[in-house]
């Protein structure tokens, strides 16, 4: 896949961190805890119950958060899986990438450096079991396009994980077989995988590949799209309870757990099918509570819970596809009152719901408004570990345990780049503004609801007038050439103030250019 270098020309310490509980007292020095790391795909911020989704249950999500922290001011660092994922493991802006704007797929190789410190080679550095299980979507080997029949190496392994199992690429694209390790499961020498023409399946037509690989037809058929929940699950369940074995010198887990719900198709197992009020879309939510039950539930088996810090997210925001447009139609908000879906610079493409329990260093049943990202996660769990990062490890990484921990006076992040689709809407947050820099949405565009499966129309398509520079749906010829929003008064982006306030834009650009081409935005 060919990818653009991204060149941003636009115009003109621990002791601190864990020394106080959650009421800020000050004790000892916590134990490092065990991590579980969740991260579901495409889950909208308003697609919880604790985030005021009413057509949906997530009873186990609204458990986790009554007994920690609810983050209402989290962003991923890209509105699109693969750059999102990549800002997560590795804490770089995706752009520093190549400028990693857009997804990757099956003939694509590795696109991390396995010189690179991520969370993985953080955590097993410091002595932990780490795993990676569920969707990986960060490529495979290290040549174009990727051989499935030979050792898939370089790959999670090979970035600080001592076992993967999971979907390789994603559950809408080809190859539908799972890896495990470097291995495709299943895979026979004589039945070797082989690329075919674009097609798509008759199951799922929104199963839409750049191309489809064939062969292999033991691989696939272990693949099962309303089994792939239960699948990854089980392994995630099983993989906690070994690390239980009453030894003195059993080593601390980190588990990063990427669920396959609720991206599209949506293919919940029969156990789920009609149990919301919004189709399969609500059904695949219920499907990724009950996984997230299921993974709470091991770690209370084996005694861990007290010790385990559990972070559950989201890649991105909720996704305007077919299923996305039947539950808005029955009532539904994925993104709340958010403007935008998945792949936009607007708020509902990157803002997601972040929950963090850590019992006795997190205060049950709080919420923070603090400003933070998914890509802090590699300082931040630095900080847990008392390590700190050379100057080329985690650059845009901020530290934001406070935040999870306490209740700083001031924002622990002074400014965020954020990265949609389009290359043309880098967006920069600041305080209560946030710039982007072209107009529209800049996610998808002209495309019908339902084309595929990938993506609707361009999001004001849907939204029509709720927003200044939109009239009937199109972009208003005299609209400004860029957009500037205050959230703190305007959270829905309902009035473009770019005309209004010059000064601040201005402002927004240069720092948003320095950020650009700075090696390092982290302090």
């Amino acid at each position: 896949m060919k990818r653009r270098q991204f060149l941003c020309a636009i115009g003109g310490g621990v002791g601190l961190a864990l020394a106080g509980r959650y009421s800020g007292a000050f004790s000892e020095p916590a134990p490092k805890p065990n991590i579980v790391l969740i991260n579901a795909d495409d889950l909208g911020f308003g697609d919880l119950g604790c985030y005021g989704a009413t057509k949906v249950k997530t009873p186990n999500i609204d458990k986790l958060a009554r007994q920690g922290r609810m983050f209402t001011d989290a962003h991923s660092a890209s509105a699109v899986c693969t750059p999102s994922r990549y800002a997560l493991l590795t804490g770089r802006y995706p752009f520093r990438n190549k400028g990693l704007w857009a997804p990757i797929f099956l003939r694509d190789p590795l696109i991390i450096d396995t010189g690179r410190m991520t969370l993985g080679t953080l955590m097993r550095d410091a002595g932990y079991a780490t795993a990676c299980i569920g969707k990986w979507h960060l490529g495979f080997g290290d040549k174009t396009p990727v051989n499935w029949n030979k050792p898939l190496k370089p790959g999670p392994l090979e970035l600080g994980f001592d076992y993967y199992f999971g979907v390789p690429v994603v559950n809408s694209h080809p190859p539908f077989v799972y890896v495990e390790n470097h291995k495709v499961v299943g895979l026979t020498p004589d039945d070797p995988m082989v690329y075919k023409k674009k097609a798509a399946t008759k199951a799922y037509p929104e199963k839409m590949g750049l191309s489809l690989i064939g062969g292999a037809q033991a691989a696939h058929k272990l693949y099962n799209d309303e089994t792939v929940g239960a699948t990854l699950t089980e392994k995630a369940v099983n993989w906690i309870k070994a690390r239980k074995t009453g030894k003195k010198n059993d080593k601390n887990f980190f588990l990063y757990l990427a669920t396959t719900n609720i991206h599209h198709p949506f293919t919940p197992a029969p156990r789920f099918k009609g149990t919301s009020k919004c189709g399969r879309y609500g059904d695949f939510i219920h499907e990724l509570d009950w996984i997230v039950g299921q993974v709470l539930g091991a770690i209370d088996e084996i005694k861990a819970t007290d010790n385990t810090l559990v972070i559950f997210t989201s890649d991105n925001g909720g996704m305007l596809n077919q299923g996305g447009q039947a539950a808005w139609k029955a009532g539904h908000r994925a993104n709340s009152d958010l403007l935008g879906f998945k792949f936009d610079a607007w708020e509902g493409g990157h803002r997601i719901p972040f929950i963090a329990r850590w019992p006795g260093r997190i205060g049950p049943g709080t919420t923070s408004d603090q400003l933070i990202c998914n890509v802090d996660m590699l300082a931040t769990f630095a900080a847990i570990l008392g390590r700190k990062l050379k100057p080329d490890q985690g650059p845009d990484s901020f530290n934001v345990m406070g935040a999870l921990t306490g209740k700083p006076e001031s924002p622990i992040r002074d400014h965020l780049v954020l990265c949609p689709r389009s290359q043309k809407h880098i967006t920069l947050r600041k305080g209560r503004w946030v710039y982007i820099t072209a107009r529209g949405n800049g996610g998808f565009t002209g495309r019908k609801i339902g084309q595929h499966g990938l993506g609707g129309p361009p999001a004001h398509k849907l939204t029509k007038h709720v927003n200044s520079d939109i009239e009937d749906g199109k972009i208003k010829p005299n609209a400004p050439p860029a957009q500037l929003y205050d959230l703190k008064a305007d959270r829905s982006q309902t009035k473009n103030l770019y005309n209004q306030h010059p000064k601040i834009v201005k402002q927004m650009q240069t720092l948003l250019a320095k950020c650009c081409n700075s090696k390092r935005t982290a302090p």
